[in-house]
């Protein structure tokens, strides 16, 4: 980690090229009113987001515009603007060096719409929680509202729509091979991944005159440019012969991709590139991708240095009001409420899974925050925010228990290209104690005014069972009632495209989890999550699956089907039927099991709740089919009756959803099932 942070300029130590010193404003601007009232004839930089606005380091766009502002640069937002016309991106005026574009917090799509395809009526994002307050493809509508506006303004998009569409990419929506989104809509400029150190160094590059084609040397960000003369084109259609002698090769290189129009028909090529993709993640060796789009080449610079604990509590530390925009009113915005009194202590996870899109946007290394800046939120927190009772919804990350560990060697860190520190074992140059985060949750506890401090991430329980202590210290402080974790299966085909360990290792866990719940005198349980329908799984695993479920009385209330989100190696899976897990060769690819049709993903969430009445019609036509007609009657040991209930069975006469019909679940969310034990 050190290695590459003294290869990266420190986040806020550029110079401010614009005058602007009034200070931290009390919010960003979202109106001419708010400008006028701050002095300012016009904004640096206008932030367009598909969320709404919140104050708060939870919210990427609060982040952006307090780093931006604390550059010197004025910031205004327009958040989920009407798109209708470009009137509304007009609202703050031409600004003077950009328009940052962002779908907001979750990609649109994923927000819009369920698994079904079908279209939401809630928006977690938006005031009131009400839905349609943004477009389907929010990045891409926005970004042509502002050109519109103002023509010649730069566009620089981010955000996870952005990330995760950064090449071209399947789209589970529209069932097809889309271009990069920086194609699609027309932007000058695309930065992935935690932007802060690349959005600090565009801002003041481009304060400076620099053009948008001139930041082709900063890490993190896509664009559209000629590969240089100097540079050795290594093309991927052998990644690991490619990989064996590059160190061979002289001077810098790039890796071509196929082509877009390539990806596009041949899954094998698509399948390679996204294996090159995730295998060029490091930043401590990646190199340069590029893409050809019909005549012009997609170049992707390295991923972002990963930020220091003191760049990470400098982000976390801004000024951010730590509330809503007063616009809203008494309006609740329910993904406000939902994380209000709970704090970020790390990003980043190196558990690599494989449906999951953390890894491609918030990448391996763990980036973590001190102690002394996690415990001054926490107190902001209860001397700030309206509601506090003394309760800490939550303390973690996108794991609740990575706090702290890393590689115990920079350099095999930097040189590693494995998607995965856990996987298919732990690996033995990975540190992971806890003792960092029990120390953390130790001081936390001790916070004047904070009365229990949840822990409602989930819990890599893989990682866990290396410390009983741990596992005392959450069970006996940090658990209410239910403790969630994820070990998505029980069988070992879909767990091994998913990069997930076996189910002994969760029973492990149970098994102490259970004994320090004993050990405490407390009636805790676990909430264990299950996908249906992943790439891998064949109709046997789930049944096998439901077997265990009911022989562990077991009852999902809500369960998750597979989405293939963009870019995610399970979606390269879902999409070529190829696994890109192992080498992408022309006729010799590991094939995968996959699971597209409707009939056969809705039979895969049907095992999941075996336990429901409208489902055993569809389970007893499967188990019929599978010669496993033996799995139907009154016993324990066998899985759903014979008989039916009067008005119930209407599950498998579910009608087809329209082909309109688009969309599904949150990338890292499992929802908030509720097991019955």
């Amino acid at each position: 980690m050190d290695t590459l942070a003294e290869v990266a300029t420190p986040l806020l130590s550029l110079s401010r090229h614009l005058p602007h010193s009034g200070g931290a404003a009390p919010f960003l601007p979202m109106s001419r009113a708010e400008m006028t009232a701050l002095g300012w004839d016009a904004c640096d930089i206008v932030l367009v987001t598909g969320d709404a606005y919140v104050d708060h380091p939870s919210f990427g766009m609060a982040i952006i515009g307090r780093l931006l502002e604390a550059q010197g640069f004025r910031v205004g937002i327009i958040s989920q603007p009407d798109w209708q016309s470009a009137e509304p991106f007009k609202a703050l005026g031409k600004p003077r060096l950009f328009f940052g574009v962002t779908g907001g917090n979750m990609d649109s799509m994923v927000n819009r719409y369920t698994a079904d395809r079908r279209l939401r009526h809630d928006d977690a994002y938006t005031p009131g929680g009400e839905g349609g307050r943004r477009p389907d493809r929010s990045t891409i509508v926005y970004t042509q509202r502002c050109r519109e506006a103002f023509k010649d303004v730069p566009i620089v998009l981010g955000g996870i729509e952005a990330s995760l569409r950064r090449i071209a990419h399947y789209d589970y929506w529209s069932e097809k091979v889309r271009r990069s989104i920086l194609a699609d809509a027309k932007a000058d400029l695309l930065i992935y991944g935690n932007a802060e150190r690349a959005v600090v160094e565009v801002a003041n590059r481009l304060a400076a005159g620099d053009a948008p084609r001139d930041l082709h040397s900063i890490r993190g960000v896509a664009l559209f440019r000629r590969v240089p003369e100097h540079y050795t084109e290594l093309h991927a259609d052998d990644l690991d012969c490619a990989d064996e002698g590059a160190s061979r090769l002289p001077g810098a290189t790039v890796i071509r991709l196929p082509a877009y129009e390539q990806a596009e028909v041949d899954r094998e090529a698509y399948a390679r590139a996204s294996r090159v993709l995730h295998r060029e993640a490091n930043p401590g060796n990646a190199r340069p991708l590029v893409q050809r789009h019909g005549d012009r080449d997609l170049w992707l610079n390295p991923p972002p240095i990963p930020l220091t604990t003191a760049e990470m509590d400098a982000v976390y530390d801004l000024p951010y009001a730590r509330a809503p925009h007063p616009a809203y009113g008494d309006a609740k915005i329910p993904a406000w409420d939902m994380i209000k009194f709970s704090v970020t202590i790390m990003r980043g996870c190196f558990g690599g899974c494989t449906f999951c899109s953390i890894t491609e946007h918030e990448g391996r290394v763990i980036q973590n925050r001190s102690e002394g800046s996690i415990l001054r939120e926490i107190e902001e927190i209860r001397d700030r925010t309206p509601g506090f009772t003394g309760v800490i919804s939550d303390i973690g990350g996108p794991t609740a228990n990575m706090y702290r560990m890393a590689c115990k060697d920079p350099k095999i860190e930097a040189a590693c290209r494995l998607p995965s520190c856990v996987f298919p074992d732990i690996c033995p140059n990975l540190n992971t104690s806890h003792d960092d985060l029990i120390r953390l949750y130790r001081k936390v506890r001790e916070v004047n005014g904070v009365k229990k401090v949840m822990v409602a991430s989930g819990v890599r329980y893989d990682l866990a069972v290396k410390s009983p202590e741990y596992i005392k210290e959450l069970v006996t402080h940090h658990v209410g009632g239910y403790l969630k974790i994820a070990p998505e299966h029980t069988e070992r085909g879909p767990l091994d495209k998913m990069m997930k360990p076996g189910i002994g290792t969760y029973d492990r866990f149970k098994e102490m989890f259970e004994a320090a719940v004993k050990q405490a005198g407390k009636k805790y349980y676990l909430i264990p999550y299950f996908i249906a329908a992943h790439p891998g799984t064949t109709d046997e695993d789930m049944m096998n699956l439901a077997l265990w479920l009911k022989k562990n009385r077991y009852r999902a209330d809500q369960v998750q089907t597979f989405l293939p989100s963009p870019m995610a190696t399970a979606t390269a899976m879902y999409h070529t039927g190829l696994n890109p897990l192992r080498a992408v060769r022309r006729g010799a690819s590991d094939k995968v099991t996959t699971v597209t049709g409707l009939r056969q993903r809705r039979l895969h969430k049907a095992f999941l709740r075996y336990h429901d009445p409208d489902n055993w019609p569809l389970l007893r036509e499967a188990l019929k089919e599978m010669g496993r007609a033996d799995l139907i009657g009154p016993r324990p040991d066998q899985l759903v009756p014979a008989h039916q209930p009067p008005g119930t069975g209407k599950a498998a006469g579910t009608p087809r959803p329209t082909r309109r019909a688009v969309g599904t679940q949150r990338f890292t969310t499992k929802g908030t099932p509720l097991l019955r034990k």
